[in-house]
């Protein structure tokens, strides 16, 4: 927790420093160096200090392998054979039987036992239907069907995704060694939509078989080593398709883990940690800078130092910056991403019920989309594209060296903020990370962040919102999140909207009414941006997390990967 007071004594002397007294909110003025010193080092043993004395286990999850089969389904050994049935495959003849060419096989294999079970059971194809049998006919120890509903059409990584979700929790739930997957008809399918069918379910597999068990006691690890995949195709652009698949992966599961963990593990400095990581084992492509207080206020960064002067953990700004490891570039990219570690609210605490405090660890799930990215790309290595991951991170706190209510910060692009409430905090910091990235010189951003609960209103929890002034960008980012399969939906930016936004004594308020409230939000962040920067912002309050499973989704980390992807050189 923050200082309850605005004065903190140093060491056993008897000197007591009033930060109110040696720096402005918002931006900074001369102070003695040797009190500021002092301040510097109090805040930094505070910081350190993890508060329950927890520490994340370090759990190292199997790796499982992909390998694409052309041969005979039945003849296949070993532990599951899921099949993915539509609602069409479940027809059957006038005598019972079924009329798909695989399930007639399997089914003549075990003597009629899949019809039987499927009739008694009413299993009829629909999406989230299984069943199983058991059985010593076949080289498997179990076929278990798995209803992917109505024939996919159009983007059907989801439904895919779901089917290898569905297998990883059948063979966790067996212990399962090795699994293969099918299809009953993959007969229709181009090669393209091979590829595509393919890595969805090894997408929804290593998602599926992950847990983040790194805060329990005691866990239970998955026994899955080996995926076979039939009627997929074969050869080096299937096996090229399921790295860069796992590549994704990684990147999502390192958002899921930052997400997850609490504040009190992920500080901003434990973030920026986290950055370095990345760039150290990708040094080949990527590059950290992390910026301190100091740093930040050279800058002129008085929005995002207005956030995070409420607390004892100091704020970090983290810039990575990747470049392709040869060859001429062509596009520069900027993604930016919201890093409250922990919002409390400020002064504008947040109080009530569903004002959801106790979930204020995912405020940062805008960063974790940034860095899962950067740790995916810096794997993929795409050419002609060079992209900045900019994370202005720090904690939302209340103390006396916090910003109020009715105080007027400066962002690093001269514009003037009268902070009406201090829980509007992610814009501000937003505000000088957009001002930082235009300054970068990159040709297009993509910032996201878990800004309103307006966008949960909505558009639920599972489609995060768009603004932008461009029409080109939001079609490249919409056709990235359906190859992805994330939904995503544009709203508008309505411009008249911006009279809620302005001030009496500055150049504009951080929030306007109640209404449209995710739409003004995007109208503030737009004031950050320069005019010759396509620009355009996500809001994921929703999708970030899942409250069934009661985790991170990782979401957004597939769909950045891949508009920077479309960006590259081919």
């Amino acid at each position: 927790m923050a200082a309850p007071i605005s004065t903190l004594a140093c060491s056993s002397s008897s000197i007591f420093i009033n930060f109110r007294s040696i720096s402005h909110l918002g931006f900074s003025i001369s102070a003695n160096p040797s009190l500021f010193f002092c301040s510097k080092r109090m805040a930094h043993v505070v910081a350190k200090a993890t508060l329950g004395l927890t520490h994340p286990a370090q759990i190292h999850h199997p790796k499982i392998s992909f390998a694409a089969k052309e041969t005979d389904l039945v003849e296949w050994k070993g532990d599951i054979l899921a099949v993915g049935i539509t609602e069409k495959d479940m027809a059957k003849d006038e005598n019972s039987k079924f009329q798909n060419s695989i399930l007639k096989k399997l089914d003549s294999q075990l003597h009629g036992l899949l019809s039987e079970v499927t009739t008694e059971e009413d299993f009829t194809g629909k999406a989230g239907q299984s069943t199983a049998v058991r059985l010593a006919g076949l080289g498997s120890k179990r076929v278990n069907l798995i209803g992917i509903g109505k024939v996919p059409t159009g983007s059907s990584t989801f439904a895919y995704r779901s089917l290898g979700e569905s297998v990883a929790s059948a063979a966790k739930a067996s212990q399962a060694n090795n699994v293969a997957i099918a299809l009953a008809s993959s007969e229709g399918l181009t090669p393209e939509m091979k590829l595509a069918t393919a890595s969805a379910i090894a997408k929804g597999t290593l998602l599926g078989t992950y847990e983040d068990n790194r805060f329990k006691s005691e866990s239970k690890k998955s026994a899955l080593k080996s995926v076979d995949l039939f009627g997929l195709g074969a050869g080096p652009e299937l096996e090229k398709k399921l790295k860069y698949t796992e590549d994704v992966c990684a990147g999502m599961i390192l958002g899921k883990e930052l997400v997850n963990a609490p504040a009190n593990v992920l500080t901003p400095g434990v973030l920026a940690e986290e950055a370095e990581k990345i760039a150290s084992a990708f040094s080949d492509v990527l590059t950290a800078t992390i910026l301190d207080t100091e740093q930040c206020k050279e800058l002129k960064m008085g929005s995002y130092l207005g956030v995070a002067a409420a607390s004892t953990n100091p704020p970090k700004f983290i810039h990575l910056c990747y470049k392709p490891p040869s060859g001429s570039i062509k596009t520069k990219l900027a993604i930016v991403g919201k890093g409250l570690t922990f919002d409390s609210g400020g002064y504008n605490i947040k109080t009530g019920p569903g004002c959801l405090i106790e979930m204020m660890k995912v405020d940062m799930g805008g960063s974790a989309a940034v860095l899962g990215a950067a740790k995916a790309l810096g794997q993929i290595k795409p050419a002609g594209v060079e992209v900045h991951f900019i994370v202005a991170a720090c904690e939302n706190m209340i103390s006396g060296t916090g910003m109020r209510p009715g105080d007027i910060l400066t962002a690093s692009n001269g514009k003037t903020i009268e902070v009406n409430n201090t829980d509007a905090e992610g814009r501000l910091t937003l505000a000088d990370a957009l001002v930082y990235a235009c300054n970068q010189g990159v040709d297009k951003i993509v910032d996201l962040a878990t800004l309103t609960g307006a966008c949960v209103v909505a558009l639920g929890p599972s489609i995060a919102g768009i603004f932008t002034p461009s029409d080109e960008l939001s079609k490249e980012v919409v056709a990235a999140s359906e190859v992805a399969g994330e939904k995503l939906w544009r709203l508008p930016m309505e411009e008249s909207y911006w009279e809620s936004m302005k001030s009496g004594v500055a150049d504009m308020v951080n929030t306007g009414g109640r209404q449209g409230g995710s739409i003004t939000a995007a109208l503030f962040l737009k004031q950050f941006v320069d005019e010759k920067v396509q620009w355009l912002h996500i809001d994921m309050a929703g999708p970030v997390w899942n409250d069934k499973k009661k985790a991170a989704t990782g979401f957004a980390i597939p769909t950045l990967v891949e508009w920077v992807l479309s960006n590259a050189s081919s």
